[in-house]
């Protein structure tokens, strides 16, 4: 891991978002909640939030952090999902990976929940969107 015991504690906030492509009737079974393992949105928001915080678990060189906030955002874009993930913290590195593995468990989560109905999903566009930093 790298040194950050010199750095000074900042607030900071991280973005990421990323996109799994459905096709049209798989997006319709999601809207009415027809999907067999349950609601989709839902699902995916809690295990987002849950691979935001384990991601020192995942990732081996991250430090662990403690997160003031992570939440997970989820709207359709086309023939597509795009999920969106903010953490936020205080502390002494960034907390961009937490945010970029909040979004890829959610989007996992999604495929996992639709890979009965549709064989064509295809998960893109994983990215960090932004990342802030101030002095508290």
């Amino acid at each position: 891991m790298v040194d950050i015991s010199a750095k000074e504690r900042s607030a900071r906030e991280a973005v990421a978002a990323g996109k799994i492509h459905l096709r049209p009737e798989t997006l319709d079974l999601i809207a009415q909640n027809q999907i067999g393992k349950g609601n989709v949105f839902a699902t995916a928001r809690i295990a987002g939030i849950q691979g935001a915080k384990q991601t020192s678990q995942l990732i081996p060189l991250c430090h662990n952090l403690s997160l003031s906030h992570v939440e997970i955002e989820i709207a359709t874009s086309g023939p597509a999902l795009e999920v969106k993930c903010t953490a936020r913290t205080v502390a002494q590195t960034g907390v961009e990976m937490e945010a970029l593995t909040g979004v890829s468990v959610a989007l996992l989560t999604i495929y996992d929940m639709c890979k009965a109905v549709d064989k064509d999903m295809r998960i893109s566009d994983i990215r960090l969107l932004e990342k802030t930093k101030r002095d508290v």
